[in-house]
């Protein structure tokens, strides 16, 4: 698949302007296009408040020191919106379309099935739902192998994750085309099949309701929670990954912690299989250089120290570092 330059975001809601000003950003000429029709006098006034709307995002990027003022004018010029019925001929020779209109089936068939009758065989459709699998997507078009999932992170401009969800059907090209598309931006992609959640809202779900639950049930206050979650859960988190950290304290310590709470706190707790699996067949992480990573022929000890290492930096920029000689 040759290198994908023609780019276009279907729809100027909060997600496809973010996604715009990536794009933008990485020096690309991108359209935002708009997924209604309208006359030519209301679609002027919209153009001039996705414009509005896009300046303030950038504004906030400009007092952050995100981007400095000519890139602010230059991610601007790089984002040209579109009205429906003028975007056709660029819907021609199109690479890449990012469909970022609103959660709801019609409204996706509507621009998915109008979108069919102009972009090439070829043309990768990457719808950013939340709540549709790309299973449902690709049905909606023609070439189902050309369909992907990407599912970017508010705020998208920012954050570097992009998880990518495949079919059965889509190809291994077009996976690959996208990939290599979102890494030579600079974006972080990941791949995961069609399964409810995708990867990180999965997780960050049952996180949220329990914490919404740990205040219901009176054991911290908001505050609290969220302070313990910033400066030990996420900071922890921010350099091990969820499973690596498994690895790192031992598959066996979670088995009965997991025993433990789910005796107190209910099903919801149970040990998954894997965790048991891995325990019965001695992969417990680091200390049998076998958990849910291979550790064989890795320096153990080098690894433990660039990952304090990094702890040490985080804690430093979060300005969390302990006092020393302070009593």
């Amino acid at each position: 698949m040759s290198k994908l330059q023609n780019v276009a975001v279907v729809g100027a809601g909060r997600m496809g302007k973010a996604i715009a000003i990536a794009f933008g950003y990485a020096g690309l000429q991108v359209k935002l296009i708009d997924a209604k029709v309208r006359s030519e006098q209301a679609f002027l006034l919209y153009e001039q408040h996705v414009k509005q709307d896009l300046a303030q995002e950038l504004t906030l990027l400009q007092d952050i020191q995100f981007i400095q003022t000519d890139q602010m004018q230059m991610i601007q010029n790089n984002i040209e919106i579109m009205a429906k019925s003028t975007a056709i001929e660029f819907l021609k020779k199109c690479d890449l379309v990012m469909e970022a209109v609103p959660e709801q089936s019609q409204v996706k068939q509507d621009i998915l099935s109008w979108l069919d009758q102009y972009i090439p065989t070829q043309c990768i459709v990457a719808s950013t739902t939340s709540t549709f699998l790309v299973t449902d997507i690709a049905k909606m078009l023609s070439h189902p192998e050309r369909v992907v999932n990407a599912h970017w992170l508010n705020p998208a401009y920012l954050i570097p994750l992009v998880e990518l969800s495949r079919s059965e059907q889509t190809s291994t090209e077009t996976v690959e085309a996208l990939r290599s598309f979102l890494t030579q931006i600079g974006k972080v992609p990941v791949l995961c099949n069609a399964k409810a959640g995708y990867i990180v809202p999965r997780i960050q779900a049952l996180a949220m309701n329990e914490a919404a639950r740990m205040v219901e049930e009176g054991v911290a206050s908001a505050e609290d929670i969220d302070i313990a979650i910033r400066t030990g859960f996420g900071l922890r988190f921010s350099v091990l990954g969820l499973l690596e950290f498994i690895d790192w304290g031992g598959g066996d310590i979670l088995y009965y912690a997991s025993q433990y709470l789910q005796k107190e706190l209910g099903e919801r707790y149970a040990t998954p299989e894997v965790i048991v699996e891995n325990m019965q067949n001695n992969r417990n992480g680091l200390r049998e250089k076998q958990g849910f990573y291979n550790y064989e022929n890795m320096d153990v000890a080098a690894y433990k120290l660039q990952v304090l290492n990094t702890f040490a930096q985080r804690i430093e920029q979060a300005n969390l570092k302990p006092k020393f000689n302070c009593v």
